[in-house]
């Protein structure tokens, strides 16, 4: 409980005002070098240190992009061979740019378990993704950008010389988050292959996003979800917003697309501006079928590539905004790769709760990537 209440006490906390600024002279450079370092107000967890960073990334179109995010460093020496990485990828925080975790004035507070990685001796690097903190677009569950700004935030991490960083990293993530872990387990060969990532942990993951969208958009949860998505990529697509949302409710329509989803008070006034979006009837058209919404969501479904290294699957069979037998297909389809994949099942745990209910288990099955140890597999035959 004393756990809960200060997760509460730092989400009631008022947000930073003051956004990321970058000069447009100052993003040329390569991936995962960072801008700007600036200590974390409030530190980690057991008195390590934290950083705001910002830092070099690429855009939708293979362009030099800036990324803000979060690093925690854990006290005591630095061991032999350097410390192995925890890269973060957080859920569903908003897609404007004041909805960066890392503007939160306790960042530390949003990341369950935070402490025991740290207490453990990892490096946490937690980016924000594009377009949360700097000001552009973010490109909500385009699966790629998200990975491609996690792995360049471990090559920032390991850029600080206090960190002490090995190349050796695991990702963790949680709902929208987990996608993006999954899509960085696709595409770290290719994107940062200096880099040693060990295995991909998700809980409650965002997969087949087709399936997701149809499950979710009728309810009152979902609405808020599927304004988020349709305003960033309508922007990111240059469509008018008209082409799919009725005009009757464009402007609570807008509001509800443009508000945070981090604090209490944020949801509550989220919840208010949504009510005039009747679930389900605020779409002129259905998004799983009409274009470029449908092909959206097929592009940024992981799968299509394989991942070579562990997965740990977490998944709550109470969840309604990722349906449970979504995730456990998509990870029987990851056994058909070839994939080892350890899949844990927690009764009765919402999606909310996902990432709290199932961080120890993560934990211990990550000590085991790095250790070396043969990974378990939930996959049949």
């Amino acid at each position: 409980m004393t756990g809960l209440l200060a997760l509460l006490a730092t989400l009631t906390a008022k947000p930073a005002a003051a956004l990321y600024d970058v000069k447009p002279e100052e993003i040329p450079g390569k991936p995962g070098t960072v801008i700007r370092v600036w200590p974390l107000e409030g530190g980690g967890p057991g008195g390590g240190e934290a950083f705001r960073i910002l830092y070099r990334s690429t855009g939708l179109r293979g362009e030099p992009i800036a990324v803000s995010g979060a690093v925690f460093l854990p006290n005591g020496p630095v061991p032999a061979g350097g410390r192995e990485t925890i890269a973060y990828a957080h859920p569903t925080s908003g897609v404007m740019p004041p909805c960066a975790p890392s503007l939160r004035p306790d960042t530390a507070g949003l990341i369950w378990g935070l402490g025991e990685m740290l207490q453990a001796g990892y490096v946490v690097a937690a980016t924000d993704y594009p377009g949360l903190g700097t000001d552009t677009m973010h490109p909500y569950l385009y699966g790629v950008s998200e990975a491609r700004s996690v792995l360049d935030s471990v090559r920032a991490a390991r850029s600080l010389e206090r960190a002490g960083a090995s190349d050796r990293f695991v990702v963790w993530g949680h709902s929208q988050g987990g996608q993006a872990a999954l899509f960085t387990g696709q595409i770290a060969g290719s994107y940062a292959p200096e880099l040693k990532l060990m295995g991909v942990a998700a809980a409650a993951p965002a997969t087949y996003l087709l399936e997701l969208f149809k499950n979710d958009y009728h309810d009152e949860g979902g609405k808020i979800l599927t304004a988020m998505a349709l305003l960033s990529w309508a922007r990111i697509k240059d469509v008018p917003l008209k082409n799919v949302v009725e005009p009757n409710v464009m402007e609570p329509f807008i509001e509800t697309a443009e508000q945070c989803l981090e604090s209490p008070e944020q949801i509550i006034t989220l919840n208010k501006d949504a009510q005039p979006l009747e679930a389900g009837k605020f779409l002129k058209v259905d998004p799983t079928v009409a274009e470029p919404w449908r092909s959206i969501m097929l592009d940024n479904t992981p799968g299509r590539q394989r991942i070579s290294v562990p997965v740990f699957l977490a998944q709550g069979t109470a969840d309604t905004t990722v349906e449970p037998s979504v995730t456990r297909q998509y990870g029987a389809e990851l056994c058909k790769q070839g994939t080892r994949v350890h899949f844990v099942e927690m009764p009765g745990v919402t999606h909310t709760f996902a990432a709290k209910e199932s961080v120890s288990a993560a934990l211990q099955w990550m000590e085991e990537r790095f250790r070396g140890a043969p990974a378990p597999t939930s996959c049949g035959g």
